[in-house]
């Protein structure tokens, strides 16, 4: 099949939809969202059921490896790494400039220095791997609150070169955690896992690789998609974190802490507020007006657009800009108040471990 233009229905991108919960075994499923892909606008439906019994939410049916890549891929063609494929999606898919804007919340140094300070003040490791690094931003910015830190990256994005030439990272480690736990064994003293769960296709699975490259007293940070968040209510498929397709799974927090007890860590530390990304309502404003205009040119477009839809479509993102702005700002004044009342839309967790499972 070509990814960057698919043949006529999209079936054989998705796998054999389940009957039960992935995390519990339960069968009773109740559907919680069905939606399109409102970023990129590719073609095809997309459902996240939620576990009656344990509240686990997951994409189901899920994708394919084949299906997976060709979502994954922007409209320049290039495969983008998960990190960056947030801002990289907004500014292309849907309005260009006047998005930017909104990227801006969820990139910013303040926050990813944030999880650091939260985790330093159990550890100064003196080795930390960042799982999912794209092109290492992360490690970056965490130099500067432990510089004595030896930092290194693991991510199957070509962008980890790019992380590992400009000296972000020590070592890069390209593939998958999964696959280089054992390679990796009790190696790091601390390991973080920012945004990172919710896109594999085994949160669980993830989860025990990283007890395997982690020595005992090594610490664990996760920062993930908080699916309890009443701004997941208020907001449905507008939600910038459902992120249809490319999250499949979104774990209650009360789910991650027993797993993690399981395999043997202490949870430390819970923070339901300061991970808040305040970004809910300009985004879904972005994704509403995205929905609403003209489609963009594309490759995977069967016909291009007409010269005049596009420059409608150009037009209105730019007349809209007012508008973007004056919620972002509504995002970021609301914020102390949003994460006091239940509308964070993410938890940290920080966990040692303190024995095999």
């Amino acid at each position: 099949m070509d990814l960057a233009r698919p043949a006529p229905g999209t079936g054989a991108l998705h796998e054999p939809r389940r009957d039960d919960c992935p995390w519990c075994g339960s069968p009773r499923l109740r559907v919680r969202l069905r939606t399109a892909d409102l970023i990129q606008r590719k073609p095809g439906s997309f459902t996240l059921d939620r576990c009656a019994d344990c509240a686990h939410t997951f994409q189901n049916p899920r994708l394919s490896a084949e299906g997976l890549h060709f979502y994954r891929r922007g409209s320049g063609r290039q495969d983008l790494g998960h990190r960056d494929v947030w801002r990289q999606d907004l500014c292309r898919g849907l309005g260009g400039g006047a998005t930017a804007l909104l990227t801006r919340a969820g990139a910013g140094r303040a926050r990813r220095l944030a999880g650091v300070r939260a985790l330093s003040r159990f550890v100064e490791p003196e080795s930390w791997l960042d799982v999912g690094t794209g092109r290492a931003r992360f490690p970056a910015a965490a130099k500067d609150v432990l510089p004595y830190t030896a930092f290194d990256g693991l991510d199957s994005d070509p962008g980890l070169a790019e992380g590992a030439r400009r000296g972000r990272i020590e070592e890069a480690h390209r593939g998958r955690l999964t696959d280089l736990a054992g390679s990796l064994a009790g190696r790091y003293d601390a390991l973080s896992m920012i945004h990172y769960l919710q896109r594999r296709p085994d949160p669980r699975a993830e989860l025990r690789a990283a007890a395997t490259v982690l020595r005992p007293g090594g610490h664990l940070l996760i920062e993930a998609p908080d699916p309890e968040s009443r701004s997941a209510r208020l907001l449905g498929k507008w939600w910038a974190s459902y992120r249809q397709p490319r999250h499949a799974h979104f774990v209650p927090l009360a789910n991650l802490c027993r797993e993690l007890d399981e395999l043997g860590f202490t949870v430390v530390d819970v923070d339901r507020r300061a991970p808040h990304v305040p970004s809910d309502l300009g985004t879904a404003c972005a994704l509403l007006l995205n929905r609403l205009l003209p489609e963009a040119d594309a490759p995977w477009r069967a016909k291009p657009p007409s010269r005049s839809r596009l420059t409608l479509r150009r037009t209105a993102w730019w007349a809209a800009t007012p508008l973007l702005a004056l919620a972002y700002a509504a995002d970021v004044l609301l914020a102390p108040l949003l994460t006091r009342t239940g509308f964070a839309n993410a938890y940290r967790v920080i966990a040692r471990r303190e024995r095999d499972a």
